[in-house]
């Protein structure tokens, strides 16, 4: 059997993202596979100064419904601060390598998303993969916590044996002094395309959406609430994802006639797609949206709806009519001319697009190499 060992940057949960499209891939193909998926920590002290009640460790548990016996999660916690425990690292570390000691795990390949585990990698000593889905380095954060992620890159890129990257752009970045392998994201076709009911909690009437994480780095805040607005009884701006604005931006978008939804299960942001008139992407453009392969992108292809998007990586360089750029005011007045002239899924739910089966067999090969590194 294969022992795995997956640090990621989310939670396993209801919202899939790239990590379990892929580790759920891999599962399925190889049924001596067996993973522990590594949740970020738990920081109790830092929820409590944010006013919310605070995240504890959780230790090992089974996901059965996904592969039976051989998937498994856990969460570590950060008791303090980095700058009073400098020895949270790793405390961090021990904590993953007992979890996976006690599922009788001894030398597991090591997939690393969160290149603040680099001290996993060290300590361990397990053959270690990289993988780049977002530059940290031009996120616009404090200038210490910059330094870290800095400094953490600076480590795994020497000592990881497999690098990979979701984009074309992260490819450049990251790759200018050692080899990197790209893998874009995708999407579950088949799934997109099967007719989905309208979710209940849709408001009535055309609908503008956005799917995806509500966070300052990628919306433009201000651009989406010119567009609820411009829409006014034509329309609603509805997004569905986590909502990760402060208070005073969601109250204002909400005013502007915006509807914030919320996360919702892989299987039913379907339903959302498919039922809205046109899809937006109201992203900022900046050097840290620049490196992201962006998944909603073939979520929006694979539906098929009109699309409406600022100048971002992903929709800009894509070659498809039903794709508009758009940016300033142009946007809203883009949105604007789609609504009414939007046809009905599955009107376009045809045209060619990636699918994670093609993505999870690049990882498997890139595995597979690692693997054979350490024989």
């Amino acid at each position: 059997m294969t022992d795995l060992v997956v640090v990621s940057l989310e939670a396993w949960d209801d919202v899939w993202r790239r990590n379990q499209h892929l580790v759920a891939g891999l599962l399925r193909a190889d049924p001596t596979l067996r993973v522990l998926f590594v949740e970020p920590p738990a920081d109790p002290t830092h929820d409590v100064r944010s006013g919310r009640a605070p995240s504890l460790a959780r230790g090992v548990r089974e996901v059965p419904d996904v592969a039976p016996g051989r998937l498994f999660t856990m969460r570590p916690v950060k008791w303090l601060p980095r700058r009073l425990d400098q020895k949270t690292d790793e405390r961090l570390a021990r904590a993953v390598m007992r979890a996976a000691e006690s599922l009788g795990t001894r030398h597991p390949l090591l997939w690393i998303n969160d290149p603040g585990a680099v001290g996993l990698a060290e300590r361990s000593g397990w053959p270690t993969l990289y993988d780049i889905t977002d530059d940290w380095l031009a996120a616009d954060r404090a200038e210490s916590e910059r330094r870290r992620a800095a400094a953490n890159e600076s480590r795994l890129l020497a000592l990881a044996r497999e690098v990979v990257v979701c984009s074309p752009e992260l490819q450049r970045r990251k790759g200018a002094d050692r080899p990197v392998a790209l893998i874009p994201n995708a999407v579950d076709a088949d799934a997109y395309r099967r007719a989905a009911p309208r979710p209940a909690d849709l408001p009535g009437g055309p609908i503008a959406l956005y799917l995806g994480t509500v966070h300052p780095d990628r919306i433009d805040v201000d651009l989406c609430e010119e567009t609820a607005r411009a829409l006014g009884d034509a329309g609603t701006l509805v997004l569905v994802g986590p909502n990760l604005l402060a208070g005073d931006q969601a109250t204002r978008l909400g005013n502007a006639g915006a509807r914030l939804l919320g996360p919702r299960p892989r299987d039913a942001v379907i339903g959302y797609l498919q039922h809205a008139d046109v899809l937006v992407v109201p992203h900022v453009v900046t050097e840290f949206t620049d490196s992201l392969d962006p998944i909603k992108l073939y979520e929006y292809q694979a539906v098929g709806r009109p699309v409406v998007s600022t100048p971002v990586a992903g929709f800009r360089d894509a070659d498809d009519p039903r794709i508009t750029i758009a940016s300033g005011e142009a946007f809203a007045a883009a949105v604007g001319a789609a609504v009414p002239a939007a046809s009905s899924f599955p009107d376009g739910a045809d045209g060619p697009v990636a699918d994670w089966s093609d993505r999870v067999a690049a990882m498997a090969a890139v595995l597979h190499r690692l693997d054979v590194s350490r024989r």
